[in-house]
């Protein structure tokens, strides 16, 4: 298959790139070759023809989207408006990559891909419009992500939650973590590995959560995180109402997949993936070194 990956250089779009291209012909555009907002942009994927184009492309500063709603909508939304128009042009199948911000966090255990989305914020808004406007190619995956982390980092977001922890506790920085917001935290490298298995597999087109299994607080997540990796950090307990955010976000937004599971396909827990990720980012060793 000949695949396009859209924002080739981020942190899913790194691995998209990795896991794809060892069975696949596949072209990463960076934002210098495409830009979402802008339907002549798009026009580029005729160039290349593609069976498949992987939208990665967002806007995910999550409280500066309150600030740029415009701006949210713009990438999230019509862009991936133009991204789907432009793939139904070429006959090509399109690839939404979406969020657990979909949803209002009020169901108090993981969403499934059966939920019916009620966004909280400016930036899930924005993601489930995209949702929409995918919908209108009849050929189209939406992968719902969440809490990810992967070895180059969100540019968006300067890094991924992993390294800004560990950077912290290694200047022994007092540390402070929700323990009362629920999520999935999921390596990139994974979901990347089911995103290649939908595709692969050809499932029915639709939508998928594509994180790893099991769910935690970014307390708990940080807690592991120090645990694998040995370090001694000052790590505290805090409330999701004492921060200062500017975005509502759901409490309870970890998602778990029933479709998947149907297909044959197995995800594995967040945990090993974390070990994983952890030993490529040479953090920890493995146990075979």
């Amino acid at each position: 298959m000949k695949i396009i990956v859209i924002g080739s250089t981020g942190q899913l779009g790194t691995d998209l790139m990795r896991v794809l291209g060892q069975d696949h012909e596949v072209v990463g555009l960076t934002h210098k070759e495409i830009e979402v907002t802008c339907p002549h942009s798009c026009k580029v994927l005729k160039m290349h023809n593609p069976h498949i184009v992987i939208n990665t492309a967002a806007y995910v500063k999550v409280d500066q989207c309150e600030v740029e709603p415009e701006k949210a909508f713009a990438v999230n939304a019509i862009g991936a408006k133009n991204v789907t128009e432009a793939s139904m042009e070429v006959g090509a199948t399109t690839v939404f990559i979406s969020t657990d911000y979909v949803f209002n966090g009020l169901k108090g255990q993981p969403y499934t891909e059966e939920d019916t989305p009620n966004p909280l914020n400016t930036y899930g808004i924005s993601k489930l419009a995209g949702e929409f406007f995918t919908k209108q190619n009849p050929k189209h995956y939406i992968l719902r992500v969440a809490s990810l982390f992967g070895v180059v980092g969100a540019s968006g977001k300067g890094g991924n939650f992993v390294e800004t922890m560990i950077a912290k506790a290694k200047k022994n920085e007092p540390i402070s973590v929700v323990d009362d917001m629920w999520i999935s935290p999921t390596y990139t490298k994974d979901a990347a590995l089911i995103i290649k298995k939908v595709l692969e597999l050809q499932l029915p087109y639709g939508i998928y959560h594509a994180t790893n299994k099991g769910y935690c607080t970014w307390f708990q997540f940080a807690d592991v995180i120090f645990k694998l990796t040995g370090i001694n950090a000052d790590l505290k307990p805090i409330k999701t109402d004492q921060l200062q955010i500017k975005a509502k976000r759901p409490l309870f937004s970890a998602l778990k997949s029933i479709k998947l599971k149907e297909y044959g396909i197995k995800v594995r827990d967040w945990k090993h993936a974390l070990r994983d990720y952890l030993i490529e980012k040479g953090h920890i060793k493995s146990a075979s070194s």
